[in-house]
């Protein structure tokens, strides 16, 4: 698929943090979840459903709306309307099939030790849940080495080593080439998008970009 290997990925993984520090990535409201004895990782889940297709901006807003109506959880999800969690998470997008989409996960998984054993192929056959859902699942609410791959993860290896190819080749290209480390595989996604929203936009902003000098497309 290409001529890089580890030593570009992990000098990339560098720099990125070097200007842009520790992500701390998947966000959640550990405040929230210790007051109402919930799951944290029940949230970083149903953050990955709603974020489909949609800016994080927008999922912000429905997840503070399911704060409010204390459903932030599998149960709270399971319990609530069908109508008013489509109400709740209006803001997310294609929220009449998210909704669906959130009633049937918590129906099939009634907790997160419902989690603690499932495969990369079976969250792939539940409804809803596609390629980069299910590694966000897995990484970041089950702290499996399940690389994330994005647009954003595309965009950038075009831009940085003319590098293109599906999701799973892109996947394997870094699952490959980077230590299996847990901290490593969180915050180089993390780093790849707060990256490419801040610098290597649709149209890029390369002025100030901290890592012009390995990139192909500005060097042209």
């Amino acid at each position: 698929m290409s001529g890089i290997g580890e030593g570009e990925l992990i000098n990339l993984y560098k720099k990125l943090f070097e200007f842009y520090g520790k992500q701390n990535w998947w966000p959640v409201d550990y405040e929230y979840h210790t007051l109402y004895k919930t799951d944290p990782r029940e949230e970083i889940i149903i953050g990955a459903i709603l974020t489909q297709n949609i800016s994080w901006r927008n999922v912000e807003k429905a997840l503070e709306n399911l704060k409010k109506a204390k459903a932030l959880s599998f149960e709270g999800i399971g319990k609530i309307p069908l109508d008013k969690l489509k109400e709740l998470i209006k803001s997310s997008g294609f929220y009449k099939q998210k909704a669906v989409y959130l009633k049937n996960f918590v129906e099939i998984f009634r907790s997160i030790d419902d989690l603690k054993n499932i495969s990369r192929e079976e969250l792939l056959k539940v409804k809803g849940i596609g390629r980069e859902t299910a590694d966000v699942i897995l990484l970041y609410a089950l702290d499996r080495l399940s690389f994330v791959v994005d647009t954003y993860t595309k965009r950038l290896l075009i831009r940085l080593w003319n590098i293109e190819g599906s999701y799973e080749e892109i996947k394997k290209l870094f699952e490959e080439n980077l230590p299996k480390d847990l901290e490593i595989y969180k915050e180089f996604h993390a780093l790849i998008d707060v990256h490419c929203k801040k610098f290597c936009r649709k149209k890029p902003v390369c002025k100030d970009c901290p890592i012009a000098d390995i990139c192909s497309f500005y060097s042209r």
